[in-house]
């Protein structure tokens, strides 16, 4: 899909007729670029060492102005160590360290044609960058230094009144670690109606029909929204719900469901909230989510990338707060299985971020997990500094 979409850029380029107003439109495009620099410490129990993991991401693109409503778009993405290489970055071979999955590498990370001369429509071919709602079944990964991206096309349509339809066709997904996950055919069809005050309502069916990774059909319906209780004063909500069964060549045991129930406060600059969330399993099979941005849900520390067979309920307790352009947040979390109740463990999740002027941000994150019959405990700590242009 990327050679096609190169191509393409390739044809619609080199057209002489045309040559003078395509070099136009070059001409008054624009750069874009991201610079990232992390440090990540991890410190695990049952492995001999900890990580320290130096790395710097940069992102440089170039996206093309406007020729009768098309466009191009192409970014390149370099993700590379500084100092020693102390951490398993699950590819580099390190496996007394814990994982810290930022490996080195540089690709194309989008390239992409746009068309948009079509009313209240957009068309995109090629790599690119795809994020719906809040990510929690289809998200670009964008915690991690290497980006997820897909290749592929999408169309995003909003010619109906408060209403977003989107639509991708995907071949191929480019993971965090520089793994493509190939498929046959992925449809993601994706649907929001945000016409009423209280809130945004969407319904989605996400099909997988992966080479080698386990096949899958999710169909789920989301309403989240605010609601003004007093002056200063608002409720905020998040109600979903989606089930997962067999598709393509997946078997019968491919069968769970997830829900999310959140309510909360906010009050000026803070917010608290109360959730739960499941994802069923039944000890054979559990809901999975192949393509999330994981690292948003179920604790930083990243313990429940893959749902465990017996499932996952995620009792979780967050305040948010706002002080002097300081973003601050802590969430507690209280981890059993769905199938047979026993305990996992519990997380403690904290950060403060800030921006220092327009284009520079710098932030602190901790998690730390205490194990109770999963996994192990786990202490995380990330600082970082970035600009963006």
């Amino acid at each position: 899909m990327l050679s096609l979409a190169a191509a393409g850029m390739s044809l619609v380029f080199s057209g002489a007729a045309a040559a003078d107003t395509l070099r136009q439109a070059v001409a008054e495009g624009k750069a874009s670029g991201d610079i990232r620099y992390r440090y990540e410490y991890v410190d695990q129990d049952g492995l001999a060492e900890q990580a320290g993991a130096s790395t710097i991401r940069t992102l440089l693109g170039y996206a093309t102005g406007p020729f009768y409503g098309a466009g191009a778009f192409v970014e390149f993405e370099d993700v590379s160590v500084l100092g020693a290489e102390r951490y398993n970055s699950t590819l580099n071979g390190k496996a007394t360290y814990p994982v810290v999955a930022d490996p080195e590498g540089t690709e194309v990370n989008q390239a992409f044609l746009e068309y948009s001369a079509i009313a209240d429509t957009r068309l995109r071919a090629g790599r690119q960058r795809i994020i719906y709602d809040n990510a929690r079944f289809i998200g670009n990964v964008g915690w991690r230094q290497n980006e997820q991206t897909y290749d592929g096309v999408a169309i995003v349509n909003k010619s109906l009144a408060d209403t977003t339809l989107n639509y991708a066709y995907l071949t191929n997904v480019n993971t965090i670690t520089g793994v493509n996950l190939e498929s046959d055919a992925l449809h993601l069809l994706n649907a929001s109606y945000g016409g009423v005050k209280v809130g945004t309502l969407t319904a989605y069916a996400y099909l997988f029909d992966f080479e080698t990774a386990t096949d899958s059909q999710t169909l789920g319906v989301r309403f989240s929204g605010a609601a003004d209780m007093s002056e200063g004063v608002k409720a905020v909500y998040a109600a979903e719900y989606a089930s997962q069964s067999d598709y393509a060549d997946a078997p019968s045991t491919v069968d769970a469901d997830y829900m999310l129930v959140e309510a909360g406060v906010g009050m000026k600059a803070t917010t608290f909230k109360l959730g739960y969330e499941l994802l069923s399993g039944d000890g054979v099979y559990s809901f999975q989510t192949p393509l999330a941005t994981k690292h948003a849900f179920n604790g930083w520390a990243d313990k429940f990338l893959t749902t465990p067979a017996n499932g996952l309920e995620d009792l979780y307790f967050s305040v948010e707060s706002t002080v002097k352009g300081v973003k601050l947040a802590a969430i507690y979390h209280d981890f059993s299985a769905d199938q047979g109740g026993s305990d996992y463990g519990s997380e403690i999740d904290l950060l403060a971020a800030t921006k220092l002027a327009k284009d520079y941000s710098v932030g602190i994150k901790y998690a730390g997990y205490s194990a109770d019959g999963f996994a192990t405990d786990t202490d995380k700590l990330w600082l970082w500094a970035g600009t963006s242009f």
